[in-house]
């Protein structure tokens, strides 16, 4: 099991997507969740992917168009950054 540590930037676009959108809120948790029991559980569809402002990281799927951007920590494997959540497309994707 990995321990989450959450960069300011997820938490400031975590309120932006979820608002008053009570089921986006669960199903982001949910893959918060996942990704803490197992980053490469399938449904999470986790995979290396260039980034707008953090380079290569791994993207995993909360829901179908929404993406939780992280990285292992450099010092302690067993930590996962957790940097920011955003689109998969559109105007507010997390991808170049």
């Amino acid at each position: 099991m990995y321990h989450l540590r959450f960069d300011p930037q997820f938490h400031r676009n975590f309120s932006k997507w979820i608002k008053k959108d009570s089921v986006l809120k669960k199903q982001v948790i949910k893959a918060l969740e996942l990704l803490r029991q197992n980053p490469r559980h399938p449904s999470l569809k986790s995979h290396k992917v260039q980034t707008r402002n953090y380079g290569a990281r791994w993207s995993s799927r909360a829901t179908g168009d929404v993406r939780i951007i992280w990285d292992f920590d450099a010092d302690n494997n067993l930590v996962i950054l957790v940097l920011d959540i955003g689109g998969h497309s559109g105007k507010k994707k997390v991808y170049r």
